[in-house]
């Protein structure tokens, strides 16, 4: 038996000040996603902007559906429009905040695991790392430098190969 140690390696931030423009341009427009999310049921506002490779910014927010598993996540809704409209241009950033109407966000909250798996799809489609800002309505700010950080253990299409 061998036991291996896993390191996951994100920066964290005090303020987004310590960000670049393009970073905090980022959050500005995911915290305006949010504002705009359909989440009647939850009353769990997220938005998540990307930074296209072309210098394009696109963002989407969660949309809630009374049969709940017909609801999507921001950062699927944002992936999917960048990869139907911009399909052979590759995600540089993607910035993710949250907010509720029921209690105070002070800390960045992770992606779920289907939209980890959505992000690193097209981080290996296009054979370019997509980096990851989160943060919650206030308080610190977490950046990973890849999908890779959030799912060490991806699911790969060349897995489906072996079968």
């Amino acid at each position: 038996m061998k036991k291996i140690e896993l390191k996951i390696v994100f920066t964290e931030f005090d303020d987004e000040k310590e960000l670049s423009a393009v970073e905090q341009e980022l959050l500005q427009k995911a915290r305006e996603a949010s504002s705009m999310a359909y989440a009647p049921y939850s009353d769990f506002h997220v938005g998540a902007a990307l930074l296209l490779e072309n210098g394009i910014i696109v963002s989407g927010n969660n949309q809630e559906n009374a049969a709940y598993p017909s609801s999507l996540c921001a950062e699927r809704v944002a992936i999917y429009y960048a990869g139907a409209h911009y399909p052979d241009t590759a995600i540089k950033t993607i910035a993710i905040t949250c907010r509720s109407k029921s209690f105070h966000v002070n800390e960045p909250l992770s992606p779920c695991g289907a939209c980890r798996q959505a992000m690193s799809e097209y981080e290996i489609r296009h054979k370019s790392n997509i980096k990851v800002i989160l943060m919650g309505e206030t308080g610190k700010i977490r950046v990973m430098k890849s999908i890779s950080d959030l799912l060490p253990f991806m699911f790969k299409a060349e897995e489906l190969k072996k079968i």
